[in-house]
C-alpha cells in the first residue's frame, strides 16, 4: 500500500468512528405517553388504613393499575405479571428497581375494603401499595388517570362484575406519564419495558 495513502485512510476511518459514536449517543427515544394528560391528584386509603395522595409517590417511578380484587381473570393476571416483571427488573438492576413503586387502585369501593385490598396485593408482592376509597374518590381518581369503570348487574348476593379499562401505566418520579407496560406479553416484556424508561 502507498505510504502516502495511509494518513488519508486513518482520517477516513476516524470520521466513520466519530459518526458512529454520535449516532449511538444521540437523543433518547421519546416516551410514548410524553405530554399526555394522564394522572393527577387523588386522596385514597391504603391497605393499612392510611390516607395516601398522588404526591406521596413523588421521587419514585410509579406503576399504576386500576382493577378490583373480585375480578375473575384479567386483574390478577395483569398484577401478577407486573409484579413478576418488576422483580426481574429489580434482580437485574437493584439500584434502579428500588426506585419503582407498584400501585393497585380499586374500581370496586363496595367490596374492596382496605383489608380485602391488603390480602389481594400481598398475594403478589408485599411491596405493592393497594388503594381504595369512597365511590366519589375512586371516580375522581379514575377520571384523572383516564380510566373507565362501571359496575355490572348484581346477580344476587352481592355477585357482580365491574367493567373497566385494563391499562398498566408507568409514571416518572415527577408523576408524568411515560409508557404503558405490556402485561399481555408476560413478565419478561414488562421487565424489558421498565429497563427502557427507568434510569
Amino acid at each position: 500500500m502507498n505510504r502516502d495513502a495511509m494518513p488519508r485512510l486513518v482520517a477516513i476511518a476516524a470520521l466513520f468512528l466519530l459518526a458512529a459514536c454520535q449516532v449511538a449517543s444521540g437523543p433518547a427515544e421519546e416516551p410514548p405517553l410524553a405530554g399526555a394528560a394522564i394522572g393527577g391528584d387523588f386522596t385514597l386509603t391504603d391497605q393499612h388504613g392510611q390516607t395516601r395522595e398522588w404526591k406521596d409517590f413523588r421521587g419514585k417511578y410509579a406503576i399504576v393499575y386500576f382493577g378490583y380484587t373480585f375480578c375473575p381473570d384479567i386483574c390478577p393476571t395483569d398484577v401478577q405479571r407486573t409484579a413478576q416483571g418488576l422483580r426481574e427488573f429489580r434482580k437485574a438492576h437493584p439500584d434502579l428497581g428500588a426506585k419503582v413503586q407498584q400501585i393497585f387502585i380499586s374500581v370496586d369501593p363496595t367490596r374492596d375494603t382496605p383489608q380485602v385490598i391488603g390480602q389481594f396485593v400481598s398475594a403478589f408482592d408485599p411491596k405493592i401499595v393497594g388503594l381504595t376509597g369512597t365511590p366519589e374518590q375512586l371516580k375522581a381518581a379514575g377520571d384523572a388517570f383516564k380510566v373507565y369503570f362501571s359496575k355490572g348487574r348484581d346477580e344476587g348476593g352481592g355477585a357482580y362484575l365491574v367493567d373497566h379499562s385494563a391499562i398498566t401505566y408507568l409514571f416518572d418520579p415527577q408523576g408524568k406519564p411515560l409508557a404503558t407496560l405490556p402485561t399481555d406479553q408476560g413478565a419478561n416484556a414488562v421487565a424489558g419495558e421498565l429497563a427502557k424508561w427507568v434510569s
